[in-house]
């Protein structure tokens, strides 16, 4: 019944009577000219469109109750795809091999995570071990654009890119980071916040923590 209701939409019936026949209503719903003519029939009948017989053919516009039908079905769209742009990553803490704190330091990593995330991190990471089914939610994340930090050269070497995802820790503000190089595996997360994690959520080695990441 709604997808009959958002191809008259579509063709204006919220705003104007529309002239339709049940042949090019079956074309748009992809059904028979029998059920195209119920389904206008129907929705009459429930209040959602008004018809009008006149000698050149039929006009249907729709009623307020149908379109606070379709507004209904909106907003639950809606909340769908706003929902499709967090995703939420369980993972447990970790000990790191020591090298976030060198990195993050870095004034050419620095002052783009300033810039760019809006705050000055920490100089080091919070890890975190994946289990499989989180690895997939995970993957989510190189199928994304994120934020990028880009690399840069100093005399003695080259830095490579890093891609970001501002994310969430117990209301606690921070970014996912994932290095162009890392020695890390994809079970493992990398989380950089202004603040030590550690030391502000209490947290140890094998605590099992939810990040919400804006991907």
């Amino acid at each position: 019944m709604i997808e009959t209701l958002k191809q008259l939409a579509l063709m204006n019936a919220t705003k104007k009577a529309v002239k339709i026949c049940s042949k090019d209503l079956a074309e748009k719903i992809n059904q028979s000219i029998q059920t195209a003519a119920r389904k206008l029939k129907e929705l009459e009948e429930m209040g959602y469109i008004e018809r009008i017989i006149q000698k050149d053919g039929q006009y249907v516009v729709i009623t307020e109750k149908g379109r606070e039908l379709l507004y209904k079905e909106y907003l639950d769209y809606k909340k769908i795809f706003e929902d499709m742009g967090k995703v939420v990553i369980r993972g447990r803490v970790i000990s790191g091999l020591g090298e976030g704190k060198y990195y993050v330091s870095l004034e050419g990593y620095r002052k783009q995570f300033i810039e760019k995330l809006g705050f000055d991190p920490f100089p080091g990471t919070l890890n975190l071990k994946l289990s499989k089914d989180q690895v997939i939610l995970r993957a989510r994340m190189d199928e994304e654009e994120g934020i990028l930090i880009e690399g840069f050269k100093t005399e003695d070497r080259t830095f490579g890119n890093v891609k970001a995802f501002i994310c969430s820790i117990n209301g606690v503000k921070g970014a996912v980071i994932i290095p162009e190089r890392t020695h890390y595996s994809k079970d493992v997360l990398e989380i950089i916040a202004p603040v030590n994690l550690r030391e502000k959520l209490g947290l140890k080695d094998g605590d099992e923590v939810e990040v919400e990441v804006e991907i």
